[in-house]
């Protein structure tokens, strides 16, 4: 769900303050059934969240859950600071791959550079920010459309996923995510104004949008 937080310890103070109106957000309608007023709020579940950026911090979040009262199925509301089915934040996922975007400036190659400037105890490894080098090229792919009517998006290379750095770096840039400004609230307002435009997550796929397996 899109909020105002800057960083997930925000929201997790605010949830556990109960100051956030997770039923206006969903409206009415319940999400499951289509019908009025058929969900109520239960007991929330609790998840690791890892950040990166200003340091390394990793603390259980509490995620909202809703129940249907005709389908009896459960729905849940992750907020957009995580991605889905990923421990480490949308701060720390970007966060990495900017530190990747340096040390190739520098003429390193591979994920071994960014993988060891960040906390050794994160367990952050070249292999998992070549995940994540993925997942972001897929998300922004995904929402180019959307980002079209906000940055200029001309100058972004289109590329095979061999050469995917090149079209990240691409969109960090147009979207003004630089490792020279305080780019956290910038990437923070995106992934709220995709994610209320869309109901979808920026990066990653909620489970309501999976593919069932064949």
């Amino acid at each position: 769900m899109p909020n105002t937080f800057e960083t997930i310890w925000e929201y997790k103070e605010s949830f556990l303050s109960r100051k956030i109106d997770f039923l206006s957000f969903i409206g009415p309608s319940c999400p499951i059934c289509g019908k009025p007023s058929c969900y109520r709020p239960i007991t929330p579940y609790w998840r690791y969240a890892i950040d990166l950026f200003p340091e390394f911090k990793k603390e259980r979040i509490p995620i909202a859950r809703f129940v249907c009262r005709s389908r009896h199925k459960t729905f849940s509301m992750l907020p957009t600071q995580l991605i889905p089915y990923c421990q480490y934040t949308v701060k720390a996922v970007i966060g990495a791959l900017l530190l990747g975007l340096q040390c190739r400036q520098r003429g390193q190659k591979g994920f071994h550079g960014a993988s060891v400037a960040v906390d050794p105890e994160s367990r952050v490894t070249p292999w998992l920010i070549a995940c994540w080098l993925s997942a972001v090229l897929l998300g922004f792919r995904r929402a180019h459309g959307f980002l079209r009517g906000f940055y200029n998006l001309a100058e972004i290379p289109i590329t095979s996923m061999t050469a995917a750095w090149q079209e990240v770096a691409g969109y960090l840039t147009a979207l003004g995510l630089t490792p020279q400004i305080r780019w956290g609230p910038v990437l923070q307002g995106l992934a709220n104004r995709y994610g209320g435009s869309h109901r979808r997550f920026l990066f990653g796929t909620a489970s309501q949008h999976r593919r069932p397996p064949a």
